[in-house]
């Protein structure tokens, strides 16, 4: 994969600028227009949040807004490398200050002008109203942000040299809202959202019934880094149970099933006539997270110490062939295999086979009477039909030691969500879908001071690590302070990586540009897809 980060690596002030000449894709006016009548149908499992970007760091939210928003910069179809999308271009003038140049005569649906002050409205709000359930992390090194007139917008950074900032402009912080509608303190429902068509993206919103459908539109207007939309409408169709999303698309009722299918799902449509299971670019992530104030033990040397011991007894090779019949490997990093930098820092600590009696010690050495009882959430729809399956099998494993004890339990996603920054859930399940192709977004969400998951994990230590790695030029010592990263989270165990594994989308014959959208940028891009 190439990487922004090896092309951004600054000298003093030595400018990375990305020119519109750059932008390898964008409206062409060889491909079929917005104007087709042509309409598609995808179905998903995935649920969604929130359309309002501040109130949503999830897959199923990502899924519409990457849609309906435009972001300054935007990765289109095969890059990895952010080209321009609202901006005209973006550069860094100095080590700490990014500036973009906004394009002329960019509008919202509403007919409101999209210019520098929208772009400071929407990154500022994000960090004001600091949803638990929002991207606020992402923006963890931006000190400020301020239109200098209608097309200048300039970030400050807290760091200066950050290697990953441009592609944080293209993740969950990034879509671009409008201002005369989308407050600064607060979120919009869905509702409000669509009712404020606050949308400049390749599509907008027309119906919309949260958890069941929404119906995008090809925005005629759109002028950014994707090409236009080559059908007039799609329809999101929601699915509460993968199984009906399975005989949907093998009836060919709907013409793309997109996340998620379970594995014996996949492999019995890879034998159906008239569609096609395509497969792209990996990186999810399977995991389970600690939260270090509500988790099982006295004290926190017990609670490393049971944290240490279900490391010991997982078999991640039982799970990926029993439950996912290898559509999903074992993960021994937070970081997946094949991102430079990453190591097997879990492997070399715990294993890759269950140790009793490696467990038993950690536990003993601190005191720590058995069987520990394990309250262990997971949820049944968001991650898949196989989640059930994998929990249990966790259970299982865990319990088959004879020093646990697991209370396993499931909530539906929007519960799950809301429950989990709550303080709910002491030892639960979460997957990573990442924001940019990029190691250090496996990281610095999970580990950095005010992280995202809210677990109460913060390290001055590990801070520091993910400061200098994400600032360090030089390819080689960045991957050897991505090491030192790994190698610490392997120690204090404040996530269990489980599991990685590819995309996954199946589409009826006559669609068309699926495997376009399953590159190395992870955005599902409906603008990819025609008939």
């Amino acid at each position: 994969m190439k990487k922004l980060r090896a092309a951004a690596a600054l000298a003093g002030a030595t400018a990375l600028a990305l020119g519109a000449s750059a932008c390898g894709a964008g409206n062409n006016s060889d491909d079929e227009g917005s104007g087709s009548g042509d309409s598609l149908v995808v179905g998903t499992t995935d649920k969604v949040v929130s359309i309002d970007p501040a109130a949503s760091y999830d897959n199923g939210s990502l899924m519409v807004q990457t849609q309906v928003y435009q972001y300054l910069l935007n990765f289109p179809e095969g890059e990895t490398e952010p080209q321009p999308d609202a901006a005209e271009k973006c550069e860094f003038d100095t080590p700490t200050t990014y500036t973009c140049t906004m394009k002329e005569g960019l509008k919202f649906a509403n007919g409101n002008p999209l210019t520098a002050q929208s772009v400071a409205h929407s990154f500022q709000r994000i960090v004001d109203i600091e949803d638990p359930n929002g991207p606020a992390s992402l923006l963890v090194n931006m000190a400020s942000v301020e239109a200098k007139d209608d097309k200048t917008v300039v970030f400050t950074l807290k760091t200066p040299n950050d290697q990953t900032f441009p592609q944080v402009l293209v993740t969950s912080a990034g879509p671009i809202v409008d201002e005369k509608t989308y407050p600064a303190d607060k979120a919009l429902t869905d509702e409000e959202a669509v009712e404020a068509q606050g949308f400049s993206g390749p599509f907008t919103i027309g119906k919309y019934q949260k958890g069941q459908l929404a119906e995008f539109k090809a925005n005629d207007d759109y002028d950014g880094a994707y090409d236009d939309a080559k059908v007039g409408s799609v329809t999101l169709k929601t699915y509460t149970d993968s199984n009906n999303l399975k005989l949907d698309i093998e009836k060919k009722n709907i013409d793309v099933a997109w996340r998620s299918l379970t594995p014996t799902d996949i492999e019995s449509l890879e034998g159906t006539d008239g569609v096609t299971v395509h497969k792209g670019a990996g990186g999810e992530l399977r995991y389970i997270v600690f939260n270090l104030k509500t988790m099982p033990g006295d004290n926190d040397a017990q609670k490393l110490a049971i944290r240490k011991a279900v490391a010991s007894s997982i078999d991640r090779d039982a799970i990926s062939e029993q439950v996912y019949k290898g559509t999903y490997v074992p993960a021994y990093s937070p970081i997946p295999e094949g991102l430079p930098g990453a190591t097997e820092a879990f492997k070399e600590v715990y294993g890759d086979k269950p140790d009793k009696a490696a467990a038993q010690k950690f536990l003993s050495d601190a005191g720590v009477k058995t069987p520990v009882t394990i309250n262990l959430q997971y949820n049944p729809d968001h991650y898949g039909g196989s989640s059930d399956q994998e929990y249990n099998e966790v259970k299982r494993q865990l319990e088959d030691t004879g020093l646990f004890k697991v209370d396993l339990q499931s909530a539906e996603w929007t519960t799950y969500n809301e429950e989990r920054v709550n303080d709910a859930y002491p030892v639960y399940q979460l997957g990573w879908f990442p924001d940019f192709p990029d190691a250090d977004n496996y990281v610095t969400p999970f580990f950095d001071k005010g992280n995202f998951i809210g677990n109460h994990y913060e390290n001055p230590e590990m801070t520091a690590l993910l400061a200098a790695e994400r600032t360090e030029p030089d390819k080689a010592k960045r991957e050897e302070l991505l090491g030192q990263v790994q190698q610490l989270a392997a120690e204090e165990i404040s996530t269990l990586p489980l599991l990685t594994g590819a995309q996954v989308a199946v589409a009826t014959d006559d669609v068309k540009g699926v495997e376009n959208t399953l590159d190395a940028a992870f955005k599902f891009r409906l603008t990819s897809l025609s008939k």
